[in-house]
């Protein structure tokens, strides 16, 4: 597939004052920028609404990247990088608060425009009608969009209406940063370019797929969105969905983002949805309670965001089902929680034991597995049946064959926005939702939001450190990957 050049460009961070911005939209700009990826004229626009804050902004996005860089390098280049930032006060939002954006940017017409909407979703809209009527949206502009997009599937869609009366759906990125991971982009060559897999992924040779994304962090400073939305709508709506699609979609006839969305939106109309029954037997939602976090005494959910009333899920766990030929009767098991023990992200593919056990003496020959490790400690596993040395039969114990990333390549690792905001930069839409995606998950969501509801299912206490209450939705031939969790890589 032949690389995409970068145009000249700007980009427009709006909310560019924010959390969000400072941690990862400019070290991510700057790291590209210092392998001199970005070797184009170009200017980075950070939209406020405070007066008068150009030089805290910009102390606070140099102090940030010299604290976060763990490599040998020329200062002097955080200082150059740090000039091309402007930083653009729109004081109102309205066409006279947007009128010195549009003065600034008339400067450089030659440019793409790239808007950056680091921004609560309710705000998408205003700011897109508003760059429209600027006369700031051309055929060569693009808006990125972060999550949340909406709270349901008639807000997303009323989201993406008013979207769409400025950009059509080609200019649209919808950025989900666990697919800009170096571990998931390797799920498409793991599958798609080694035979050994491919030929063995389906019902016919795995028994059943995890995905955990657990967080030993609570809800920190972002209670107040948090507690309307919960782990289902803050995970398994996308980041969870996503990595399942990329697990069990079909081989792509290209690898284009035309063809690659098609294969994922195929996963999510096929997803089993959930009733009032199944949703109490394939589903568990939690809220943590007080409980040591690396020994340390933590509050409770309800402390942390002083309401003692909220209803809200910290941990939901998922056994959801794809009804097509390649998948029928595999269970996916999808699980995330706030306050677990250790923070960690994996995908595990169990494979079923071999038909025929010729070491009988043994016991039964458990199966192997494919562990996929996002983060932290990017890797992959293949844990296989292996004999022990020495005399006395056929002694053997499951051993894991690792390809360890860091290890294996000593370059430094791109993060993910770096990755995503290159594509963008380049025009490839591969790695973002399109419309299509949203809705499909979003029904599949409501299915189970619907039925929660219904059933009238409440939340599962969990001590804070633990690993939640995912067990009730294991059946007896299944349990949870106790491997990274318990420190022993023998499983």
């Amino acid at each position: 597939m032949k690389t995409k050049k970068i145009n000249p460009f700007n980009i427009v961070v709006f909310g560019g004052d924010g959390d969000l911005a400072v941690r990862k939209i400019y070290p991510a700009l700057f790291h590209r920028f210092v392998d001199k990826q970005l070797d184009v004229d170009f200017s980075i626009f950070c939209i406020t609404r405070k007066p008068n804050n150009e030089e805290n902004i910009r102390k606070s996005i140099q102090s940030f990247i010299e604290a976060s860089i763990d490599y040998t390098l020329d200062k002097s280049l955080i200082v150059k990088f740090v000039q091309k930032i402007i930083v653009q006060e729109v004081s109102s939002p309205t066409i006279e608060g947007y009128r010195g954006l549009k003065s600034q940017l008339n400067k450089t017409k030659e440019r793409q425009c790239i808007y950056y909407l680091s921004t609560p979703s309710s705000a998408f809209g205003a700011i897109c009608n508003l760059l429209s009527e600027s006369d700031l949206v051309n055929k060569e502009s693009k808006v990125v969009l972060e999550k949340p997009l909406g709270v349901s599937l008639k807000t997303s869609k009323e989201i993406h209406e008013k979207i769409s009366l400025a950009f059509t759906e080609n200019q649209i990125y919808r950025i989900d940063h666990y697919l800009g991971k170096e571990t998931v982009q390797n799920l498409m060559v793991l599958r798609f370019a080694n035979h050994l897999f491919e030929h063995s992924w389906s019902s016919e040779d795995i028994d059943s797929v995890q995905i955990t994304v657990s967080e030993s962090l609570g809800v920190e400073k972002r209670g107040d969105y948090y507690d309307k939305s919960g782990a289902l709508l803050d995970m398994v709506q996308n980041h969870l969905l996503q990595l399942l699609c990329l697990i069990a979609m079909e081989p792509p006839t290209k690898l284009e983002a035309s063809f690659v969305r098609t294969e994922k939106l195929k996963v999510l109309n096929s997803l089993q949805m959930f009733d009032e029954k199944t949703v109490l037997t394939d589903s568990v939602k939690g809220q943590y309670t007080r409980g040591k976090v690396k020994d340390e005494l933590v509050n409770s959910y309800l402390e942390d965001i002083d309401n003692y009333e909220s209803k809200t899920e910290t941990f939901v766990a998922i056994k959801a089902y794809i009804d097509n030929w390649r998948w029928k009767g595999t269970p996916f098991y999808l699980r995330t929680g706030k306050r677990m023990a250790k923070r960690y992200s994996e995908i595990i593919i169990n494979f079923k034991s071999v038909r025929h056990n010729v070491f009988p003496s043994q016991g039964a020959i458990p199966g192997n597995k494919l562990i996929i490790r996002l983060q932290p400690e990017e890797r992959i596993e293949l844990v296989q049946m292996t004999k022990l040395p020495g005399p006395g039969g056929y002694r053997y114990r499951p051993i894991s064959l690792k390809l360890d990333y860091m290890d294996s390549f000593k370059e430094r690792f791109p993060e993910a926005y770096e990755r995503l905001i290159i594509d963008v930069l380049r025009g490839e839409q591969t790695l973002f939702m399109h419309q299509d995606e949203l809705e499909a998950a979003w029904i599949w969501i409501e299915s189970i939001v619907n039925s929660w509801e219904k059933a009238g299912l409440r939340n599962v206490l969990y001590e804070a450190g633990s690993w939640g209450p995912g067990d009730q939705i294991m059946d007896q031939d299944h349990k949870w990957s106790k491997s990274y969790q318990d420190g022993n890589q023998e499983i």
